[in-house]
């Protein structure tokens, strides 16, 4: 092995170790069922805002938009900001009212809010497939990691994360993963932080040389003109909208204890995630002067992993990488454990659970967590080339066409039906996730078709909610008898109800 790849190795090592050990320590708490699915729902704003953040920020956050401003300039900021702004939406509309719902699961608020066995099933497929499409670009991320630090085969990568992610999940379910989440938080911020100080100073030794254009550091997301403004309102659409139909992040706010702590939670949330992305850009703008290599060589996703040896020599050098390896490695192991949960949740519930007796749910959730793990990572090993960013920002808008509509609708108008939501949910899920699978396929044409494939959000939400509202109006006999007073409870404080 080189001495350049000891660094990257130690802390591939480091970080799987200590994500055992923590994961290990929170099994003690973890005997019930609730335990695994919703950490019997008593998991305090503080620790769940740290484990949200870790778990949120994914291979995109930590990798992809530090490639993105470097190839992209300056208004591929919308990626950040719409990720954080979509907590803003989700802490108005959704987070105190999910809570006081008191589902498991999407497919559970689905199921009790319209009394329909289907609008579940529908649900279940969509928490599934949402989690696979999300997963695949953290099994991607980790194999470039590990390429890049130790020069790895890229599919050892993903193999690595996902039996570390099994260990966990399968050990503790949701309590013991809130610690290792909560951990994994605070080592990608010092692994992004750290190294970014010690750069800029370099930077500034080194006379405050300038990127390449000077200046002009922006460029429309996708060229001038009706096209390019199409696309990028369609990507704020997406991501403003998708991240309160994003399974991992959803089942944190049964977490909380009460709807009270769930809109604390978000608060924090909001103020981890900002502090977080202000360290990316610093990393782009770096990159314009040190890493015009890695565009040449198309290989702006790994711009974290290489700059600090491209501007330091020696020992120094060697122990930032190994830092943002570490971090990048947090990254995909608290993303894929979030994803996890969620998906064999919905799994154990409507599948394995059939499988093995009720008396034995733990037993049907780790069955439900391997396959929830094994074939996304599949997936990942046949899928390649696809930029992570990209592929997180199609399960954006995914979420965004299907769940936003079904979550605002249900918990704000009371005239929902079964049919209106299915209607929606088809249309919105068949619109978005159609363009993802074109769009991973590697189907591209230009010009209009091109962009409304690419970034489907904004003809597939508004079509999703026309949909479930104007098939809700049209089957007003179905409207469930208990609506109102579900509502009502949605809508109720508990220090009101108690």
């Amino acid at each position: 092995m080189e001495r350049a790849d000891v660094p990257g190795l130690v802390a591939v090592v480091l970080v799987t170790v200590a994500t055992l050990a923590i994961g290990t320590w929170g099994l003690r708490f973890s005997r019930t069922t609730s335990d695994f699915f919703v950490a019997s729902r008593t998991v305090r704003p503080g620790l769940n805002a740290s484990a949200i953040g870790g778990e949120y920020l994914s291979a995109a956050s930590f990798l992809g938009i530090a490639g993105l401003l470097l190839v992209g300039g300056a208004d591929m900021l919308w990626y950040p900001v719409g990720w954080t702004a979509g907590y803003l939406v989700l802490l108005v509309l959704v987070a105190a009212p999910l809570r006081r719902s008191g589902a498991y699961t999407l497919p559970d608020f689905a199921e009790a809010r319209l009394g329909s066995r289907t609008v579940r099933a529908a649900c279940s497929l969509l928490v599934v497939g949402i989690g696979w499409l999300y997963m695949i670009p953290q099994f991607e991320g980790a194999g470039i990691t590990l390429r890049s630090a130790i020069g790895a085969p890229e599919w050892a990568g993903s193999l690595v994360v996902a039996g570390v992610v099994l260990a966990n999940v399968t050990s503790g379910g949701m309590r013991s993963v809130t610690f290792v989440q909560a951990f994994q938080y605070w080592l990608k911020l010092t692994a992004l932080l750290v190294p970014a100080a010690v750069l800029v100073a370099v930077w500034w030794g080194d006379g405050r040389p300038a990127g390449a254009g000077g200046g002009d550091w922006s460029h429309p997301v996708a060229g001038d003109g009706g096209v390019g403004l199409y696309t990028t309102y369609s990507l704020i659409a997406g991501l403003f909208l998708g991240t309160m139909g994003l399974p991992h992040v959803v089942v944190r706010f049964y977490t909380n204890p009460d709807g009270r702590a769930a809109r604390r939670t978000t608060v924090v949330v909001l103020a981890l995630l900002g502090l977080f992305y202000v360290w990316p850009p610093v990393y782009a703008a770096l990159g314009r002067v040190y890493g015009d290599r890695l565009v040449a060589e198309g290989r702006s996703d790994v711009l974290v992993l290489e700059l600090p040896r491209a501007m330091l020599d020696g020992v120094g050098g060697d122990v930032l990488t190994g830092l943002v390896t570490a971090g990048a490695f947090a990254a995909f192991l608290s993303t894929s454990s979030g994803l996890a949960i969620a998906v064999s949740g919905v799994l154990t519930q409507d599948v394995t659970s059939r499988l093995v007796s009720e008396q034995r749910g733990v037993a049907a959730f780790r069955l439900a967590a391997m396959v929830a793990v094994v074939i996304p990572v599949l997936a990942a090993l046949l899928v390649r080339d696809v930029g992570v960013a990209q592929s997180v920002g199609l399960a954006f808008a995914v979420a965004a066409s299907t769940f936003c509509p079904l979550l605002v609708l249900g918990i704000w108008w009371r005239r929902l039906t079964d049919a209106g939501a299915l209607a929606g949910l088809a249309a919105g899920g068949l619109g978005a996730g159609g363009a993802a699978i074109a769009t991973l396929a590697g189907y591209a044409p230009g010009g209009w078709a091109g962009a409304l494939l690419a970034q489907p959000a904004a003809w597939s939400v508004p079509v999703a909610v026309l949909v479930m509202v104007g098939v809700s109006l049209a089957t007003a006999d179905r409207e469930p008898a208990h609506a109102r007073r579900f509502l009502v409870r949605l809508h109720t404080p508990e220090s009101l109800s108690r």
